[in-house]
């Protein structure tokens, strides 16, 4: 004999049927990230060489950061509705995300991710160092 389904009455009791709808749950918080977790992202300032749209995407451009390596590194951002010019971030030193796994994003490598903060109505900032901190230094 095989085992039947498990079914449940009760949304078809009629006191069931009058009662109000379940109230919406609020989003569930996140996992706390431990100590540990913590220490394993590494966060340099990085100055951005150049910036370029990337063609047919309305988000993403294309950033070469120096970070004190051998060579500039590639890193894909999804900022340029912020920067209909994306030229004025050539020089600006900001703050990456620097040893995350290299993601290919719409055919471009991404070797970093850049932090930036937004708001529900609009507001935009990058996080960039507010004194003259050289490229490579690490956040602590």
């Amino acid at each position: 004999m095989e085992p039947q389904p498990i079914t449940s009455t009760a949304a078809t009791t009629p006191a069931a049927a009058n009662s109000a709808p379940a109230a919406p749950t609020a989003p569930a918080k996140p996992a706390f990230a431990t100590f540990e977790d913590f220490k394993k992202i590494e966060i340099r300032a990085g100055k951005i060489l150049s910036a370029e749209k990337i063609p047919d995407t309305d988000k993403l451009l294309k950033l070469s950061v120096e970070f004190a390596e051998t060579s500039p590194r590639q890193i894909v951002s999804g900022i340029a509705t912020y920067f209909p010019d994306p030229a004025v971030l050539v020089g600006k030193v900001c703050m990456f995300v620097t040893n995350l796994e290299p993601r290919t994003i719409r055919g471009y490598q991404s070797n970093g991710m850049l932090f930036a903060v937004s708001t529900p109505d609009g507001k935009f900032s990058l996080l960039e160092p507010n004194t003259d901190i050289p490229p490579g230094t690490i956040a602590k």
